[in-house]
């Protein structure tokens, strides 16, 4: 059907929120990542998205005009 959305249950384990948090990205961003991105394969038959950020921040002591948040998605 032309113009349908498909719905797809996002799960964001626990494992990967704390990764997440360690790394300057949120919840939100994840979301975005895995909602608007093109997919890429990535190792063991899995499939990525990216998105680059605006972010002109300091980070650990370093300051980034962006930052790059990448998810790895499984299928089930």
């Amino acid at each position: 059907m032309l113009g349908a959305t498909a719905l797809v249950e996002i799960r964001i384990d626990p494992h990967t929120l704390e990764r997440a948090e360690e790394r300057g990205a949120s919840t939100d961003e994840i979301r975005d990542v895995v909602e608007t991105e093109s997919e890429v394969p990535a190792k063991r038959g899995r499939y990525a998205r990216a998105k680059v950020y605006d972010f002109r921040q300091e980070r650990n002591g370093r300051y980034y005009e962006q930052k790059k948040d990448r998810s790895h998605l499984r299928r089930r």
